[in-house]
């Protein structure tokens, strides 16, 4: 039996689900306990022709321009779990396990996947073209855990948003299948969920399935049924009941909470995996108005801050939320990989670490930090709840320094 993969949880809702014509995208990241996330920033980008870009494991062709990016990710890898680009497309990935196996040669991680979708990709669309496009080219490999003593591989799913509509793209080696959604609430986790509607296809997948002796081409095509092992593809997601029990008033605030459910399994919290990191973006209808973008670029949900991004020109870098870099010397850049784990631990993570022990230790100490920290971050949702609400359009200047600031004051808190 193949090992389980991390049960990460992405969810999207649009209106009139979601409250004031705004499309709200989220995710909970499940990864290996110890593993460290990072948040950063990439700005767009001009490429000289010929150009490679050196993805986790294996270098590709370099596009002529990339859009600027900001991403939540394991902080060994060149990839990302889940991001953002400045044109308000929205990425997420799910290891997920097939009835094939997932290669252990090293090609494109799901997550270098997620990147190369937000730096080339302008709508949601576009970026589904990319990813596919990339995995007929490179295919999909290569160990997805920071660990030298074992190959731990998957296929990929993403959750893929825009303004205006998302798709789900499920995905098998180099076969994929995606349905588009453009209303109502989705949610997908870590096994397949693609049934008969299915709007976009590798144009070989049916020919494969029927060569394999997967599908006898007389009954309804089901991506789902054909891919899974057994009955894997049943039970998937407890996070969607209760946010289509809020229906008509999904916000930031609604996603944040079903993010911080330990009882729902949707913050997963386990001997193996923890939530390493978890994002929640607004993306309005209306074009006029910014997409926000709330990271904790810290684990477990429900004891983090959500804090708040703004795509601006010029936006201030945040040090404090990246890891330190290990450029060449990294050992998950030599071969053998992962001979050792060097310390990844940024200094908001750092700090989080001491203020988790003290929410597990001190009661009264702890829970008056968690208040002390859910009213900033009150404030920082009321503050763009504002923006969103304004008539007049947004003075860049103004959010320049935004995410920035708000790691700065949790930071100080902690301190």
């Amino acid at each position: 039996r193949m090992a389980a993969a991390p049960p990460s949880y992405c969810f999207v809702a649009f209106p009139p689900c979601s409250k004031d014509g705004l499309v709200v995208f989220g995710k909970n990241s499940a990864r290996p306990r110890d593993e460290v996330q990072e948040v950063v920033y990439f700005a767009a980008a001009d490429h000289e022709p010929g150009s490679k870009v050196e993805c986790t494991y294996i270098e590709i062709d370099q596009v002529p321009k990339t859009h600027a990016v900001v991403l939540s990710r394991p902080s060994w890898l060149w990839g990302a779990e889940m991001g953002a680009n400045e044109h308000g497309v929205c990425v997420a990935n799910e290891a997920i396990v097939t009835r094939e196996p997932a290669s252990e040669s090293e090609a494109l991680l799901g997550m270098d996947l997620v990147r190369l979708g937000l730096e080339r990709g302008a709508t949601a669309k576009e970026a589904l073209d990319v990813i596919v496009a990339l995995l007929e080219k490179h295919g999909q490999g290569g160990n997805y855990y920071e660990d030298g003593s074992s190959c731990h591989t998957f296929q990929s799913a993403f959750l893929i948003v825009d303004r205006s509509e998302a798709w789900i793209l499920e995905t098998s080696g180099k076969y994929w299948a995606a349905e588009k959604i453009t209303e109502g609430v989705k949610c997908i986790c870590n096994q397949l969920s693609l049934t008969t509607k299915i709007d976009a296809e590798h144009p070989e997948l049916r020919n494969y399935v029927r060569s394999q002796g997967w599908w006898n081409g007389d009954s309804d095509f089901n991506f789902s049924e054909v891919f899974s092992l057994a009955d894997d593809h049943l039970a998937c997601c407890s996070g969607r009941e209760s946010l289509e029990k809020q229906g008509g008033d999904i916000s930031a605030q609604v996603m944040i909470d079903v993010l911080r459910d330990k009882d729902s399994g949707v913050c997963v919290d386990s001997e193996s995996f923890l939530t390493t990191a978890s994002i929640v973006s607004v993306l309005p209808q209306d074009s006029s108005f910014p997409c926000i973008h709330y990271f904790t670029g810290t684990p477990d949900p429900s004891r983090s801050i959500f804090k708040p991004f703004i795509f601006v020109d010029d936006v201030k870098l945040v040090p404090k939320v990246q890891s330190p870099s290990f450029g060449n010397d990294d050992p998950a850049k030599k071969i053998p990989r992962f001979q050792e784990k060097p310390d990844r631990r940024h200094e908001l993570y750092k700090a989080h670490e001491w203020a988790r022990s003290l929410l597990e230790n001190d009661q009264d100490k702890g829970q008056k930090l968690m208040r002390i920290m859910l009213d900033l971050e009150k404030q920082g949702l009321e503050a763009m709840e504002d923006i969103l609400s304004r008539t007049e359009v947004l003075d860049p200047a103004e959010v320049v320094d935004l995410f920035y600031d708000c790691v700065d004051t949790e930071l100080k808190f902690f301190k």
